[in-house]
């Protein structure tokens, strides 16, 4: 369920989810009043888990307020398990509180992006390993699951380092309790990653490449990892074999499996 809320205090190069926020604060109310209308369109049998993104930060009060969590908690209490999106430094005692109001399982999405050292420092996400590691016991020592995401092209990564340090980070991710984890391509159209890109410091993922992280994590890592595909028409790819491409990671998706490798005598 995408909710609209109020928009992330963090600016990090890579995202655009401000696009789909409010100018202030949420209103107390708007969203489970959202959530209701939109849970109204589900016929039985109900989903195993409800996701709740609202572009930004679920732990932060003036982007879902403290008060409309009790009622958010009573509309998700068909589900056995919840997962909301929260940037590290908003993890704390609110989501003890949500998980407590929950009849399920609570899990929470944090962006880790990254563990190249450079890139971390200039993806403007005010967060380092430090920080992404309590957050990550914080939630291991109370019993609530975490999902990790991890960015395959991440700005200021060398083109030819990408695969390496993407495998890298799904790896620390699963090290430090991480579950769950999407690999994301990413993707221009946010204005900042058009100009790093100009600039030579940021170099779009390929299809090919995002196969081949897959391929990899999915050989060693103990986690359940999985490749985001929301736009995957925007990679560049060879034409010839993209549909397959894509046919085989939404099949790696779902089977947890690598699958045989497509042939393409085009870009062979």
């Amino acid at each position: 369920m995408f909710l609209a809320g109020a928009e992330c205090p963090f600016t990090c190069s890579f995202c655009d989810l401000w696009r789909w926020t409010l100018d202030g604060p949420t209103p107390p109310g708007a969203l489970p009043t959202q959530l209701a209308q939109a849970l109204e369109s589900i016929a039985p049998p109900v989903p195993h888990r409800l996701k709740l993104y609202n572009a930004s930060n679920f732990f932060d009060r003036r982007a879902v307020p403290a008060e409309d969590l009790p009622r958010i908690a009573e509309l998700a209490a068909p589900f056995a398990a919840v997962t909301v999106e929260s940037h590290a430094k908003t993890i704390g005692p609110l989501t003890l509180e949500f998980a407590a109001l929950l009849t399920g399982r609570l899990e929470v999405a944090v962006g880790l992006e990254t563990i190249h050292p450079v890139a971390t420092a200039h993806l403007n996400k005010k967060l380092d390993l430090d920080g992404f590691d309590r957050a990550a016991a914080f939630l291991v020592e109370h019993d609530i699951d975490l999902r990790a995401f991890a960015l395959l092209g991440a700005p200021y990564v060398p083109v030819e380092e990408s695969i390496e340090w993407t495998v890298r980070t799904v790896e620390y991710a699963a090290a430090h309790g991480a579950s769950r984890i999407a690999v994301i391509p990413v993707r221009g159209g946010n204005g900042e990653i058009e100009r790093l890109q100009a600039l030579g410091d940021f170099v779009p993922p390929t299809l090919t490449q995002l196969e081949t992280v897959l391929e990899r994590c999915l050989a060693f890592s103990s986690a359940v990892v999985s490749a985001d595909l929301w736009d995957v028409e925007r990679l560049p790819a060879c034409e010839a074999c993209r549909s397959e491409r894509v046919a085989r990671l939404r099949q790696m998706n779902l089977s947890g499996l690598a699958q045989p490798a497509v042939s393409c005598s085009v870009c062979a």
